[in-house]
């Protein structure tokens, strides 16, 4: 069994979708799907349609870390000891699971694949049609140590299809992170002093401290409706949260030099 981890903040439709997106994938009576519902106006989702358990938790909105933790705390009461975290604006290839699975029987922490969906690409006019939903999001990840700043590898590119290895990577996006029990007895939980963003970065840098090698496998996919959580690409609430969590993870990892101009440039730029 394999515990699925996704917060909803006001957006119940596209909770549904991704709920509807992992009817379609092959053997998903394998998930368990735990949805921690933030929303500041709480509703109902329609959960016994699926061919899968689906838990909603309705708790008051303390962050997206918060949220991850409240579903792993779920899942570890009931000894389910592999968990995927994951958006609600994805939707899912049809062999996520069982290449999931068998990403687990050799590796503790990884992430996968993503393409834009259809449409969500940053750059809409870059493609021809038939690149849609052949555009990376997310192939791997480094960190700019110099400006405590997380980036994707390949993003904004049309897949080639040739790199098809597991590899070793810097920083797994928490739009897909999945690690099992080990990580989280050696790490711990997610950091709740990040509301939102970089608290992915965080957990990466806690598990390599940690000795954990963090992988990429491409043969996992999704697809990412990008940034649709915080209103779009580029939104006002976006930039604000990630100004906020790069300082705390810049200030709690970074060079000292990267730390003055981190606080100097959050404290005095408009």
């Amino acid at each position: 069994m394999i515990g699925i981890i996704t917060v909803n903040y006001n957006q119940y439709q596209q909770t549904e979708e991704f709920l509807d997106s992992l009817t379609k994938v092959k053997n998903s009576q394998k998930a368990l799907v735990y949805i921690t519902d933030l929303s500041s106006f709480k509703k109902n989702l329609n959960i016994k349609k699926y061919p899968f358990t689906v838990v909603v938790e309705k708790k008051e909105n303390k962050g997206y870390a918060f949220g991850v933790n409240c579903g792993l705390r779920y899942f570890l009461n009931r000894e389910i000891n592999y968990f995927c975290v994951l958006n609600n604006d994805i939707f899912f290839d049809k062999n996520f699971l069982d290449e999931v699975e068998k990403t687990f029987k050799t590796t503790d922490i990884f992430g996968g694949k993503i393409y834009y969906a259809a449409g969500f690409e940053y750059h809409k006019k870059r493609y021809r049609k038939e690149d849609l939903g052949k555009v990376i999001w997310y192939a791997g990840g480094q960190i700019d140590w110099k400006n405590a700043f997380t980036f994707h590898q390949k993003v904004d590119e049309v897949d080639n299809g040739i790199d098809q290895n597991c590899q070793e990577t810097e920083f797994i996006t928490g739009c897909l992170l999945c690690f099992n029990k080990k990580v989280v007895e050696k790490v711990g939980f997610w950091d709740e002093k990040y509301f939102l963003y970089y608290e992915d970065a965080d957990y990466c840098v806690r598990a390599k401290r940690a000795g954990f090698k963090l992988f990429y496998n491409p043969k996992i996919i999704i697809y990412h409706k990008n940034a649709q959580s915080t209103g779009g690409s580029g939104s006002l609430i976006q930039q604000e949260f990630q100004k906020k969590s790069q300082l705390i993870f810049g200030l709690k990892y970074a060079p000292f030099k990267t730390k003055f101009h981190l606080l100097k440039n959050y404290l005095f730029k408009k």
